[in-house]
């Protein structure tokens, strides 16, 4: 970087409005989780099969966000590198979150038969569709965190609040997901939305998902249109390297790798500890509502029909603790910068909230243990809640992971924008090396 050229700093405002287009982002996201399994089970698809559909988020993240990245450090656009991508992203999620939505109605107009329980012709369009916005949600997540590292000018304070700003608002999308995903009136709003192939609970998923639209290009037309950005030449681009006889396809690829071999022991142990924290992450994001079903309250997927209730009642209670999980998350968000002060810097303050991170996994285990205890004295045949303070122990660590949840959504990132901004590398790319130790675990 050249030290005697003097930048003028970008307005805050730049960097929350662009960090808002998280919450449409995660808005999405939380729709998915809460909403997309069980739909997939009303198109025929067995259990065990929804599970692989998932796989397509981290193969996605695994190609797709290294690929974009590096797009995006060398676009020569003249509206600017990062914008281009964040516009076509929300673009493809729109029409990603069409197909989803109205599979069933496009499958049944194809020739779905309503008494085949099996309806291949919408799985198809919902299988496209989920691919499609996996790999739109990396083409735009991307670039909005390079985008908020260019906006910060090298100042590493600045970019620690911009990625404090962009967990905030993806607990902001989290919150109105699940808010969103719980409602089961939501299609009134929407009355066309209710169909011969869509009962209810799919026209409630169209509505969420219709809202989810006009959310995210709202957010997105707002920040692209507001935040200018200054275009680069393909001098500065490195067009010309790649005019020299490499391929495009040649020439990222070799970057990539040349990336790696060039990687600093700092940036080596980030990718380490980041891969680390999300092999803790996922096994509890996956089965959070699961373990408060079965474990908690003791009820069954397949079992008698108290069973079954019980484990709905579990997962609802699950659902509020992933409502209180987010809560927290954005209140944490926005404390994370005065906090590291006090304690010594990012670094002091990602090492105490990996121990909390420890502490809160370890005690599931303990309220597991409790909750079965309760039922042991009670006899085996109980099949009521348990007391209030193993459900009030149980909701409590879904709102402390909170904590650690707030610097694993902005610590590491803004760790990698730092340290590529001392050695002059496209941030774009480097946030895509960090999303492999991201994918790679799940």
């Amino acid at each position: 970087m050249e030290t005697g050229q003097t930048v003028t700093p970008i307005p805050l405002w730049n960097i929350v409005v662009i960090a808002a287009i998280a919450a449409g982002i995660q808005f999405g996201w939380a729709l998915q989780l809460s909403l997309l399994t069980p739909y997939v089970q009303t198109l025929g698809v067995p259990h065990v099969w929804a599970a692989f559909i998932w796989l397509c988020g981290p193969i996605s993240g695994l190609v797709v966000q290294p690929i974009v990245g590096y797009s995006s450090d060398r676009c020569t656009s003249r509206i600017g590198r990062r914008r281009p991508f964040i516009a076509a992203g929300a673009c493809f999620v729109a029409v990603a979150v069409f197909m989803i939505g109205f599979a069933k109605d496009i499958g049944h107009r194809s020739g779905d038969s309503l008494q085949n329980p099996t309806k291949p012709r919408a799985v198809a369009i919902f299988v496209t569709g989920f691919w499609i916005l996996d790999v739109a949600n990396n083409m735009l997540q991307g670039p909005c965190r390079a985008f908020l590292a260019d906006l910060s000018s090298n100042d590493h304070k600045r970019m620690r609040i911009a990625n404090a700003w962009f967990s905030f608002f993806m607990a902001v999308g989290n919150v109105l997901g699940y808010a969103a995903g719980s409602f089961s009136g939501l299609h009134k709003l929407l009355p066309f939305t209710q169909t011969t192939a869509c009962d209810v609970y799919c026209a409630n998923l169209k509505t969420c998902f219709i809202i989810d639209i006009v959310f995210l290009l709202s957010i997105t037309i707002t920040a692209i249109t507001t935040v200018k950005e200054t275009p680069i030449t393909r001098k500065e681009a490195g067009d010309e390297e790649d005019n020299e006889g490499r391929s495009s396809g040649r020439a990222f690829f070799a970057e990539l790798v040349m990336a790696f071999k060039t990687l600093k022991k700092p940036m080596w142990f980030l990718l380490l500890v980041t891969c680390l924290n999300w092999m803790a992450w996922f096994p509890f994001l996956l089965y959070d509502t699961d373990w408060m079903g079965a474990e908690v309250y003791g009820g069954k997927v397949k079992g008698s029909a108290s069973q079954q209730k019980l484990y709905d009642e579990g997962v609802r209670a699950g659902a509020l603790g992933l409502m209180i999980n987010s809560i927290v998350l954005a209140f944490a968000s926005l404390g994370l910068e005065p906090v590291s002060r006090l304690i010594g810097g990012v670094k002091n303050m990602w090492g105490v909230v990996n121990l909390i991170l420890a502490a809160c996994l370890a005690a599931t285990v303990w309220v597991t243990k409790v909750a079965e205890a309760w039922r042991g004295e009670h006899g085996p045949q109980i099949l009521t809640p348990p007391p209030t303070s193993i459900k009030t122990s149980a909701l409590a660590l879904f709102g402390l992971l909170g904590i650690p949840l707030a610097v694993t959504f902005s610590i590491p990132f803004a760790l990698a924008s730092i340290y590529c901004s001392e050695e002059g590398g496209g941030q774009g790319l480097s946030l895509g090396v960090l999303n492999l130790s991201i994918v790679i675990p799940q």
